[in-house]
């Protein structure tokens, strides 16, 4: 019974070389191949765009119109224990928004680094959930206003990083494949951006969906 068990074995091997066909792993060998690909640190680039506006905490009614800009920065992937890791990143990211007044069309967009420090669970094998907190730095701003009338006005502002902000972030992941990741995120601000209390108290959300290339 031996000899013809392992007379059939290799067989059955010879039968997958003959056709070029790859020997179906066996459900613990692919299952440790998931957890071994876990426990590697990864960094990646990650890009896409991003959908903004802004909201008041205190008035549902106070909103603004969309705009759309985009993000691109580097990823980091630092497995804690399964299916838990630590996924920071640093980000370049446009926001804004466009707001219809009585006297003609205001759009303001701002230019961020986003540091998003993210706790990343690995839910079910090619599918990740992330949330956490994101440090934002403002670095410049551009006011543009229209009277409607052709006459178009802009104002820039610089800043050297003395404007920051806390935002928090909640995201799902889908692997494409081993290194492609498409990405959906949504952040909004936990503080407001003005301290003038004549001003309303708004605060940036973000929608962003993009497309994250993974390195190991």
């Amino acid at each position: 019974m031996v000899v013809v068990g392992s007379a059939s074995a290799q067989r059955y091997d010879r039968r997958y070389q003959r056709r070029g066909v790859r020997r179906p792993a066996p459900v613990q060998e692919r299952y440790d191949r998931r957890q071994n690909d876990f426990w590697q640190p990864k960094v990646g680039l990650a890009g896409g765009v991003n959908f903004s506006n802004t909201v008041d905490a205190y008035n549902s009614n106070y909103s603004t119109s969309t705009i759309a800009g985009w993000h691109v920065g580097l990823t980091f992937d630092v497995p804690i224990a399964y299916p838990l890791s630590f996924a920071p990143e640093i980000l370049f990211s446009q926001k804004g928004y466009k707001a219809e007044t009585v006297d003609g069309t205001f759009k303001q967009r701002t230019n961020y680094v986003d540091i998003p420090l993210l706790a990343k669970f690995r839910l079910v094998p090619g599918f990740n959930f992330v949330i956490g907190p994101q440090l934002t730095f403002i670095t410049s701003t551009r006011n543009t206003y229209d009277n409607g009338f052709n006459s178009v006005s802009e104002s820039e502002y610089n800043y050297s990083g003395d404007k920051s902000y806390i935002s928090g972030v909640i995201g799902v992941g889908i692997e494409l494949n081993r290194n492609v990741e498409l990405r959906g995120r949504y952040a909004i601000d936990l503080d407001k951006n003005y301290s003038n209390s004549a001003a309303p108290d708004y605060r940036n959300q973000v929608f962003q969906l993009g497309l994250g290339f993974k390195f190991q």
